[in-house]
Formats: C-alpha cells, sequence, structure tokens
C-alpha cells in the first residue's frame, strides 16, 4: 500500500509493523518513525484506527488467561539455548486466549 506521498518511511513498512506500535515492542527510535508517519499519512492512520480497534475487540471478547506457569516454565527452557560457550536468555511472556463459540 502507498499513499502516493513521500515519507522518510514507505507506508508497507509501517503497516507491517502496526502490531509492534500497537503491542509497544518496538524500540524508540522505530517508534518515533512510524508515530510521524502516521501523523502525515491518512490511508496509514485509518488502517491503524481500524486494527487498534480490532485489538481492542479482541481482547474484550477473549477475556486474556495468562499461560500456565509450567507452560511459561518450558518454553523459556526451550528458549535458552547454548551456541559456542555462549548463553542466549529470551524474556518470555505468553498470554491464552480462549474464544468462545456458540454451536447453531
Amino acid at each position: 500500500m502507498s499513499c502516493g506521498e513521500p515519507h522518510e518511511t514507505d507506508c508497507s513498512e509501517v503497516l507491517s509493523e502496526v502490531y509492534l506500535f500497537l503491542d509497544h515492542e518496538c524500540d524508540e527510535r522505530r517508534k518515533a518513525l512510524l508515530q510521524t508517519h502516521l501523523e502525515e499519512c491518512h490511508p496509514c492512520l485509518e488502517q491503524y484506527g481500524l486494527e487498534e480497534h480490532l485489538k481492542a475487540l479482541l481482547a474484550r471478547k477473549c477475556g486474556g488467561e495468562h499461560a500456565p506457569e509450567e507452560l511459561r516454565r518450558r518454553l523459556r527452557a526451550r528458549l535458552y539455548q547454548t551456541s559456542d560457550q555462549t548463553t542466549l536468555e529470551v524474556e518470555v511472556t505468553t498470554t491464552v486466549t480462549r474464544i468462545e463459540t456458540s454451536s447453531t
């Protein structure tokens, strides 16, 4: 997607990172670039608004239950890898959501 206007950050790049932005998972530099683009680009801001609304709707409807501690422990254990005497540690945050559907 492109709005046809020149931007420092391309529209398709911004839209591919919209959930990182929504989830506050990008660094400050990247956050500022995305924010600037959204302020300048109406089509991207509109798409961002739709994604933000969808995320809020899912959060309200799905509850957001947390994964059991045992599952989190097992995931962390699998993510710790030793390579060339170097340990890679990864912080894991998991949320399990339950979606209830009605039978018709």
